[in-house]
């Protein structure tokens, strides 16, 4: 059987519901399985399921679990190839199978050297049909922390600026500088919720004195792990980042040896440090990157600071750059933004552009 717009139509869907839980499976990608059968010649939802907060169940077992014995006979859409091994519970292929799913549709591949072609293999000798790479773009734009942490050992890495009519990102010495609306605001605390951390540098930490929660309604509890850059510890105990640290988890990047006085008042105030190795302009971010993704941080929202932003750009880590303009012009006196629309590294495509109100946005990709 061929692929569909039917296929397509319920792919996009399940796609879509896999948002719902990004930055909230620790090490397991965000996974969505919808169950779908034809009920009196009518293609119905029977079943649906994602991966849970922490990563267990699966999104395949709760499908099927809610399709319960309309299963048998069903199509089973996955937005990632069905894991082939056993871990502390068995191979979601084997649970396709047992629950007598006729057909998978899938969006992509998994590159776990365990599943890697495996998971279809075992759903074709059970002689279930299955269909390979629908709206594979799409799905690989959901789960793009997972596959970059599996293919590379590094979290999937997202630059977001703000940035004026004038192409600038602040003034200096005049603290946080409204550039955006509040539909801009809103979507970027939404990129926060669907994030594993959000990155900045100490200089913008100094000057605006920034939470880097998300203060959507009903999605507080969605704020992400925070992470600082700050190689010589000059983070102050009373800054609001530190204050919240035992609410919402606070990570400081630091070359400063662990028996430092510092080290010891910052761990007393719930932060968790890091020890870094010292790059060419500071930290060593590869290394760091490294790091982060062995602790099951697979995706990063750089947010703060024209030389962060210069530093990951330099480093070749970026791997998409979100740019929100908005109408306001802040003057020749303004710090320039390291990119711009006229501007765009070598190596980035766009891919999207949204108006948010007054502001527009564009959204870069870099190429693979």
């Amino acid at each position: 059987m061929a692929v569909t717009d039917l296929d397509r139509r319920v792919m996009a869907a399940a796609i879509r519901f896999s948002y719902r839980h990004l930055g909230r499976t620790g090490t397991n990608p965000s996974v969505s399985t919808l169950v779908v059968r034809s009920v009196q010649g009518t293609p119905v939802i029977i079943g649906r399921g994602i991966t849970a907060p922490g990563g267990r169940p699966h999104a395949e077992t709760q499908a099927i679990s809610e399709a319960g014995d309309l299963a048998r006979g069903a199509t089973a859409y996955v937005t990632l190839e069905p894991c082939a091994h056993h871990g502390s519970t068995p191979p979601c292929a084997e649970g396709l199978i047992n629950a007598g799913i006729r057909r998978v549709v899938a969006a992509t591949t998994d590159p776990d050297s365990r599943v890697s072609g495996r998971g279809y293999a075992m759903l074709r000798d059970a002689g279930i049909e299955v269909e390979e790479n629908v709206l594979a773009s799409e799905a690989r734009h959901a789960l793009a922390g997972y596959l970059m942490q599996r293919l590379r050992n590094r979290p999937h890495i997202s630059l977001k600026l703000a940035l004026s009519r004038d192409a600038k990102i602040g003034h200096p010495g005049s603290g946080q500088v409204t550039i955006t609306g509040a539909v801009s605001a809103a979507m970027n605390h939404i990129a926060r919720a669907t994030s594993d951390a959000i990155l900045i540098g100490i200089e913008t930490v100094l000057e605006d004195d920034p939470s880097l929660t998300c203060r959507l309604p009903g999605l507080e509890r969605r704020s992400p792990i925070r992470i600082v850059l700050d190689s010589t510890l000059r983070l102050p105990l009373d800054s609001a980042l530190v204050r919240s640290a035992n609410d919402v988890p606070l990570i400081v990047a630091t070359t400063v040896a662990s028996d430092d006085e510092r080290h010891r008042q910052l761990r007393d105030a719930g932060c968790r440090m890091m020890a870094c190795e010292t790059g060419a302009h500071g930290i060593a971010l590869p290394e760091l990157m490294d790091d982060l993704a062995g602790q099951g941080i697979f995706s990063v929202m750089v947010e703060g600071g024209a030389a962060v932003a210069r530093s990951f750009l330099d480093a070749g880590l970026v791997d998409r750059i979100s740019l929100y303009e908005g109408p306001l012009t802040i003057g020749p006196d303004g710090t320039d933004a390291p990119v711009s629309p006229t501007k765009i590294p070598d190596g980035y495509v766009l891919t999207g552009t949204q108006q948010f109100g007054d502001d527009h946005c564009r959204l870069y990709e870099r190429e693979t």
